[in-house]
């Protein structure tokens, strides 16, 4: 029987790395517990389990969380494998696990069908694998669903120092919220239609291509952000640099080390100058555990370095690492939430770099078949940064559940704790979009564009009738913003009308 306590799946501070393993709750789940102990080497040996139709398993718990690995010797990568009744194989989950301490992985899969499967793990490390705590755990899609996070807003009225009872409110959302945005192209300069459609909805942006290296000046992204700061649209900085080899430009990949870290200055030194005080964030250097190119060039703290000299010149906005497949792919295991952590403690560890504002962002969630639970797992481990983490490409394969798809992931995103904004990866282009186009080319809506709108207009909606409590309290599950909230009661002569922000922080009291 799944728990229904929202709790189960995450809480508190996960530790990379520990002597000694939680116990798992509820007795392991479905798996007993005299199963999810192993003083033996677990590399090859399943764990047959029983599964139902049309449920997420987690691997996961409360703050005694579960299925902890380490090997008997050495480091390595260990991959979870989780096999459903109907022969597929799942990746599950990933770490990067050593010899001295246990590591907590979590993760999961969805069974769609009844019967007998196995969990395993697996390594390339000729280390033997050592688990101990481990726990499946299992829940109905209604179940899972329901252990979302609400994004709940607290409106405390106040008459003469005391509470206002049965005050009767109204409730108007009026700017901002819970960051859903969008790309964009510079073809928005140009097509009335597009900028009408674009900026009616989203009211956060990433240019897709104009402020990157590879672009050649700054018009394009002058003039995109001027539409933006027209429309009171929040603009992320993408990307200062990319550390894929195969997006540089030609005369920088020939470039010694000398000349290359004066051409980094001199690049870093114009763009971010030229957009100080004007971006929320700062894409700093992308896809750096994929790829490594300036890190081969100009040494092993070349990342940190970028994000020092970034701050020096911006100092307000968030600085993020840029990866794919972090959520979306166990199987690539480039980029796993432990050495995604283990690359930001580097960054922040680097001299001068400790008090920087850092993020969590992009995943370049080009989702084909999401697997939710590991989704949520991944999220929960890179949580333990205690830093903002956003979805910033969101997009979903073409296929005949895409629109399914694509609103499960935007749910699980906006439902968790640590997700502070959402990014589609959507920008329109008349030649066709990168992988997923929100609208057509007469700017209709397509079946994922009315999923946007929807979401946006379901996170925004108000109670009808909203009252306060006998503590002179009114909360609901809001979508965070500016409000302005008009409050009548008999023992006011006249309603008070008062603006109130929702949007920074969940509470807000009125005075009458």
């Amino acid at each position: 029987m799944a728990t229904t306590s929202s709790s189960f799946f995450r809480r508190g501070v996960v530790s990379l790395c520990i002597k000694e393993p939680e116990k798992p709750l509820y007795g392991g789940g479905i798996i007993s517990s005299d199963k999810s102990k192993s003083s033996t080497p677990i590399k090859g040996c399943a764990l047959e389990v029983d599964l139902k139709k049309d449920h997420h398993y987690a691997l996961s718990g409360d703050q005694h969380l579960t299925s902890w690995l380490k090997f008997s010797k050495g480091t390595g990568d260990i991959t979870a494998v989780i096999v459903t009744p109907d022969g597929k194989f799942t990746n599950a989950g990933a770490i990067v696990a050593q010899s001295e301490c246990w590591t907590l992985l979590k993760g999961g899969a969805t069974s769609l069908c009844e019967g007998k499967g196995d969990l395993f793990f697996q390594t390339n490390s000729t280390g033997a694998i050592m688990a101990e705590s481990i726990a499946l755990q299992g829940f109905s899609f209604d179940e899972w669903n329901a252990h979302r996070d609400e994004k709940k807003v607290k409106i405390t009225v106040e008459s003469g120092g005391k509470p206002l009872p049965d005050a009767e409110l109204s409730v108007e959302w009026v700017a901002k919220g819970f960051p859903l945005g969008n790309a964009m192209t510079k073809e928005i300069l140009d097509i009335p239609e597009y900028e009408e459609w674009f900026t009616r909805r989203f009211k956060w942006a990433t240019m897709e291509n104009e402020m990157k290296w590879v672009t050649k000046g700054y018009e394009a992204a002058d003039r995109m952000l001027a539409l933006a700061q027209r429309h009171n649209i929040s603009v992320r900085g993408h990307s200062v640099f990319w550390d894929d080899q195969s997006h540089q430009m030609g005369w920088v990949s020939k470039l010694g080390e000398v000349e290359l870290r004066a051409a980094v200055a001199k690049h870093l030194e114009s763009v971010v100058s030229r957009y100080a005080g004007k971006v929320i964030h700062w894409d700093v250097v992308n896809e750096n555990l994929h790829f490594s190119f300036f890190e081969d060039k100009l040494g092993k703290d070349a990342s940190a370095e970028i994000f020092k000299e970034v701050a020096k010149l911006d100092s307000k906005p968030i600085l993020f690492m840029n990866e794919f497949n972090t959520i979306e792919q166990a199987g690539d295991l480039a980029p796993v939430p432990t050495k995604y952590l283990a690359k930001l403690r580097q960054i922040q560890s680097y001299p001068g770099n400790k008090g920087l504002k850092y993020g969590i962002a992009k995943f370049f969630i080009h989702f084909d078949k999401p697997n939710i639970p590991y989704m949520r797992g991944s999220l929960d481990t890179l949580a333990a940064a205690k830093v903002p983490i956003w979805l910033t490409e969101v997009d979903v394969a073409k296929g005949p559940k895409q629109v399914e798809y694509l609103e499960e992931v935007m749910r699980e995103g906006f439902g968790h704790p640590g997700v502070k904004g959402i990014m589609m990866w959507a920008a329109w282009h008349a030649k066709g979009c990168y992988v997923m186009c929100l609208t057509d080319n007469n700017f209709k809506n397509l079946p994922v564009g009315d999923v946007v709108d929807r979401l946006l207009e379901e996170w925004r909606k108000v109670p009808e009738k909203p009252r306060t409590d006998g503590k002179g309290v009114f909360e609901a599950e809001l979508f965070h913003g500016e409000y302005r909230v008009t409050v009548k009661h008999e023992s006011l002569k006249e309603p008070i009308v008062q603006t109130v922000d929702l949007d920074s922080k969940s509470e807000a009291k009125l005075t009458c």
